[in-house]
């Protein structure tokens, strides 16, 4: 997996979400998602969200993801 993978397969999933994603060694990855689909949901909830559209390649190809998931109005750029 490399960053522009894994930010696609968080897009398809959230539709609309602003992704990005580094990764120095193509298993440990950081993702920064901004989705409107967050409003309302805890840590948590968002992170589980950003998980399913991984499906099985975390704990596989993606060996850790640090994850930063806020909504539009959470963000100050």
């Amino acid at each position: 997996m490399n960053p522009e993978e894994v930010a696609r397969l968080i897009r398809a999933g959230l539709p609309g979400a602003e992704v990005r994603v580094r990764s120095d060694d193509q298993t440990h990855f950081e993702a920064r998602v901004v989705a409107e689909q967050f409003a309302g949901l805890r840590r948590l909830a968002r992170h589980q969200l950003i998980y399913r559209t991984l499906g099985e390649r975390v704990g596989r190809e993606i060996h850790a993801l640090t994850i930063e998931a806020l909504t539009p109005d959470e963000v100050d750029d």
